[in-house]
């Protein structure tokens, strides 16, 4: 069976949200150039005028044939949400806002992501991400292949936390995954190797051989660590 297509997801939510479609935003890697064929998600960010749980039953049949051609499900939230949430989701504004493609209606960018609002966020998922690696090791049980998919399955959210750290420091994050690692290991101070390979994995252009992984994930964890001290240091004005 065919999956479903970006134009036919907007076709969708437009019969199923009408007048109150306000946009449908295409963001992440498909819309900054760093997209993997079969590797890489679509992201799609919907504003709708309003929102009720009628026309979430009516966009449903879209959003599960979408997640069933291996994508999220769309992000919806009202435009007042949207103007309404930057201060929650820094991280995510900043993302979204510095590189996505519309594909439908027009995205409000006249948004101001606060600094002290995108330091506290990426604090918070800095060692959020740092404990679930730990968990996941934990709960490896010294399985490589185990170990591989949990380096798999963090590097998106790595790249996410990588970019607002470089925004925290006054600086534009590169949109190259592997410039990018490497302009948070000089800052920082930890080892971009264990980061170049997981890029290098992501983007199919070196795969991971799983007897490798418990030593990749050991060298992903220091640079985690490093990177929490770093902005813990941080914080306190050190």
């Amino acid at each position: 069976m065919a999956k479903m297509t970006l134009d036919e997801l907007v076709t969708q939510l437009n019969a199923a949200f009408g007048d109150d479609l306000a946009a449908a935003v295409l963001y992440g890697s498909a819309a900054t150039g760093e997209h993997v064929a079969r590797t890489s998600d679509y992201n799609v960010l919907v504003l709708v005028e309003s929102l009720s749980a009628r026309a979430l039953q009516a966009a449903s049949a879209a959003a599960r044939a979408w997640s069933e051609a291996g994508n999220p499900a769309p992000l919806i939230l009202t435009t007042a949400e949207w103007r309404g949430s930057a201060d929650i989701f820094p991280m995510e504004y900043a993302d979204i806002l510095s590189g996505h493609k519309v594909l439908y209606g027009t995205l409000p960018t006249d948004i101001r992501v606060d600094a002290a609002h995108l330091r506290l966020e990426l604090e918070h998922e800095a060692m959020g991400t740092l404990l679930q690696l730990r968990r996941g090791l934990l709960a490896s049980g010294n399985d490589s292949n185990e170990q591989l998919a949990l380096l798999e399955a963090s590097a998106s959210t790595m790249l996410v936390i990588f970019r607002a750290f470089v925004r925290f420091r006054g600086e534009l994050p590169s949109r190259d995954s592997a410039s990018l690692v490497r302009q948070v290991s000089d800052a920082a101070g930890f080892d971009v190797a264990p980061f170049t390979r997981v890029v290098r994995h992501k983007r199919a252009e070196e795969a991971i051989r799983a007897a490798d992984a418990p030593e990749i994930l050991a060298g992903y964890l220091a640079g985690f660590q490093r990177l929490v001290t770093f902005l813990d240091l941080a914080a306190d004005g050190g």
